[in-house]
């Protein structure tokens, strides 16, 4: 088979065509080489999604910071937190704090290594 009986070949001259050529260079080029490829838009979808389950994960911690700023705007609410979180207390208060003998025993066991 020579270059006579390929050119004989259909297939040949469709792929010769000179608009075929230009189209399939021009396929090519979009799908890889251009600054707006397929490549690139598959890297940014991948980026988007990431960033939306970031915004919803944030979302959801928006509102449950609006949930405790409501629960906190009651005065006993905020005085339970603060003692809770910040072990805060009034001006003639005492504070004691109650171990178990669980946790003490942890403790003995750290002080032996």
């Amino acid at each position: 088979m020579g270059f006579k009986d390929l050119k004989n070949k259909r297939w040949f001259h469709v792929l010769t065509n000179l608009y075929v050529m230009v189209l399939t260079i021009f396929v090519v080029w979009m799908l890889f080489f251009d600054t707006n490829s397929l490549l690139i838009h598959r890297e940014l979808r991948k980026e988007i999604k990431n960033l939306e389950k970031t915004q919803q994960f944030l979302r959801n911690e928006i509102e449950k910071d609006k949930k405790i700023i409501e629960k906190l705007s009651d005065t006993n609410e905020l005085e339970k937190f603060a003692r809770e979180q910040y072990y805060l207390k009034k001006k003639e208060e005492e504070i004691y704090l109650i171990e178990y003998e669980d946790s003490l025993k942890l403790k003995e066991q750290e002080d032996e290594e």
